[in-house]
């Protein structure tokens, strides 16, 4: 039984509790919260019934006041989940980060609809967009898919927005599809090759027509101060749904999704959206452009293979492949990824050796794999 106090790193700590099958003791789960009531966030405990759904066995046990949590995981089955509803205090993106690494593992192929907000919000939560853009490209390098590409079965990896839904209010709609493997391939992505394009996605909701143009123009004019290859849709959405024009959810919206890709198949993304917080007019269209731009132009100077956002995931997979070395640059370490990595080693015993390269100011990140296999699937 592993201690842990405080809610950091919650959903992290639930993943390895099932990959490890080990279980779990989290206290003074937001003990101190003064403005709030303390214990367990409505986000955080539907965390918990989406791992419920795709696992069998798993047992949780919550005390009165929520700030104590013991969990005892289960099996990844996997299956088809019909619609899970997510608290609008956090977006489909954040519950669709915590079960990305667990998906492959199952006994079955996982499909699961959800319902609730689509866009990145303000928060640092990824959006369907990025999960589609810049992790599931890193699925198929780990060998996630890649038989079911090869023998042209439509249940490859894939997170598709059947309905868009802005903060607060949601009502968006997500259908994400992981196929099982037996065990993850090792990675070697060192090369970063030189960045050849950028590929976006402007994108309003119930909000002037012209919005998203005005984003993407602005974008693109910082942009094409380095790269003349740069293309960013619109994607406008209302809530009546027209013949032009797609539904939506009943809040305004406005958000951007770009992506840089390089000779080397090196896909770096980002986003960006409007605070629904802020009073209208306080934030214009244009400064959200320019700014998505300066973000995609921030994590290309940091270099690496792999962005900020997706590193945690990236190291996870490394832990869980086979025993072989595993190998990737990234720019810079994030707080969220050092800390991950103490969990890593407490959890699977893997230890990851970090080199600096002095000319491109990056790092590379190597370690041997756990040899962790799904034991549910079949060898052939």
């Amino acid at each position: 039984m592993k201690f842990h106090d405080g809610a950091t790193q919650f959903r992290l700590r639930l993943i390895t509790s099932l990959l490890s099958h080990r279980p779990l003791l989290i206290r003074n789960i937001h003990a101190d919260a003064l403005e709030t009531a303390p214990g367990l966030l409505p986000h955080e405990a539907s965390f918990l019934r989406l791992l419920d759904s795709i696992t069998n066995g798993t047992t949780v046990e919550i005390n009165s006041t929520g700030t104590q949590l013991r969990f005892v995981p289960g099996v990844l089955v996997g299956g088809l989940v019909n619609l899970h509803k997510c608290p609008t205090t956090k977006s489909i993106g954040w519950f669709l980060e915590g079960i990305l690494p667990l998906a492959p593992f199952g006994k079955e192929p996982l499909e699961i609809f959800f319902e609730g907000i689509t866009d990145g919000m303000t928060h640092f939560d990824p959006s369907p967009d990025y999960i589609a853009t810049a992790v599931l490209p890193l699925y198929r390098r780990f060998g996630v898919g890649k038989e079911e590409e090869e023998e042209g079965s439509p249940n490859i990896p894939q997170c598709r927005v059947i309905r868009r839904g802005a903060a607060p209010l949601g009502e968006g709609r997500v259908r994400f599809v992981c196929p099982i493997v037996r065990e993850i391939e090792p990675i070697e992505f060192t090369d970063m090759g030189k960045f050849k394009r950028v590929r976006g996605n402007a994108i309003s909701c119930k909000i002037a027509p012209n919005s998203a143009a005005r984003v993407a123009y602005s974008a693109k004019g910082l942009l094409h101060k380095l790269l003349p290859d740069v293309w960013i849709h619109t994607d406008i959405h209302s809530m009546k749904h027209s013949k032009n024009v797609n539904g939506c959810g009943p809040s305004p919206g406005l958000g951007i999704c770009l992506a840089a890709e390089s000779t080397e198949g090196v896909v770096i993304c980002v986003e960006c959206s409007l605070d629904p917080n802020k009073a209208r007019g306080e934030d214009l269209p244009e400064d959200l452009g320019t700014r998505g731009s300066a973000l995609l132009l921030d994590e290309i100077r940091k270099g690496g293979c792999i962005d900020t956002s997706a590193q945690t995931f990236a190291l996870l997979m490394m832990c869980l492949g086979p025993e072989d070395v595993a190998r990737i640059r990234i720019g810079s370490l994030s707080r969220h990824s050092i800390v991950a990595l103490r969990l890593f080693k407490e959890a699977f015993g893997v230890e990851f050796k970090v080199k600096t390269d002095v000319e491109s100011k990056t790092i590379f990140m190597s370690c041997l794999g756990s040899g962790y296999r799904n034991m549910a699937r079949a060898s052939t």
